[in-house]
């Protein structure tokens, strides 16, 4: 009977779970940053202590990656974003890590895990940048061209060569 009602428990915590996720998932979505708009500036820290400043490269297509260490897809992602930074940074590409809700020191090891597929490191320890840009689950692709507007916005895993289509697209 005690493991029974211990069932039942959890379900039902599930069955909550569930409910608050649909109930906030309206917010967080309004928040999304799409095509055409200007993406949403955010100064973070950066593991070795410096600030990571969105605004300051302007200039330059960006392609924000939001991540965590225990993130499957972003670890799978990783060594093709590693090889589109070395094919594009010569053509102005700068690509941000952004570290979201990790353990401190997790986003610095992700990095040298996968020889540094991210220009910059930032850490998102609280949560609001990534909230600001609508990351409800990992990862969270936004690409960014040199006048700082969004040309593409993608929650979820992406295929190597969707990555390039969009860098392509940020550079135009």
């Amino acid at each position: 009977m005690r493991r029974v009602s211990k069932l039942v428990h959890v379900e039902r915590l599930a069955g909550l779970g569930a409910a608050l996720a649909l109930a906030v998932a309206p917010l967080a979505a309004s928040a999304v940053p799409l095509a055409g708009q200007a993406a949403p500036d955010f100064s973070l820290p950066a593991p070795d202590h410096k600030t990571v400043k969105l605004a300051a490269l302007k200039g330059h297509a960006v392609y924000v990656n939001f991540f965590a260490s225990w993130c499957g897809p972003c670890n799978v992602e990783a060594p093709s974003i590693l090889q589109l930074r070395e094919k594009y940074a010569p053509e102005g590409l700068e690509i941000v890590g952004v570290d979201e809700l990790d353990a401190p020191g997790q986003g610095e090891a992700f990095q040298k895990k996968y020889h540094d597929p991210f220009a910059f490191v930032a850490v998102d320890d609280s949560g609001t940048v990534g909230r600001t840009y609508g990351a409800i689950g990992l990862p969270v692709h936004v690409f960014i061209n040199r006048r700082g507007i969004v040309t593409t916005y993608r929650q979820g895993e992406m295929e190597p060569a969707q990555i390039e289509a969009a860098i392509k697209d940020a550079l135009k």
